[in-house]
């Protein structure tokens, strides 16, 4: 099984969660996450595995996953108990420790609707986006 992946998302989140939108009983939350508590593994490469995670859809993601395309095992969702709403984004650190710069992707979302994308190449890229 794969090592904890870790979430860099203190300021994004709370960026994110206390943004420029008036607050409204009929408004959707921006993001709702807990700050997840892991150990942080990196690889020793030097490579930079952080990644902006952009929502783009028309609705919230509920669910991230990144998985070394290596392995057949999504591990946990990276947003723990937390969403991502639509307009927001989020920086992840998708280092599992093994070295590995390609990725899968996993994201659902309150439509139902379930994204996956292969090998992504999480050291040669910033920012990812989750489009329409």
């Amino acid at each position: 099984m794969k090592k904890t992946l870790t979430i860099i998302a203190g300021a994004a989140l709370l960026a994110a969660a206390f943004g420029t939108a008036p607050a409204t009983a009929a408004a959707e939350p921006r993001i709702a996450a807990q700050p997840v508590t892991t150990i942080v593994v990196q690889s020793r490469d030097g490579q930079n595995r952080r990644v902006r995670i952009h929502n783009q859809t028309g609705w919230t993601m509920t669910h991230f996953y990144a998985s070394d395309s290596r392995v057949d095992d999504w591990e946990e969702d990276m947003l723990g108990s937390g969403v991502l709403a639509n307009g927001a984004s989020v920086m992840m650190n998708i280092d599992d420790g093994n070295g590995g710069c390609l990725y899968d992707f996993k994201a659902r979302f309150t439509n139902g609707q379930e994204l996956t994308r292969m090998r992504i190449n999480v050291c040669q890229i910033a920012d990812y986006y989750y489009t329409r």
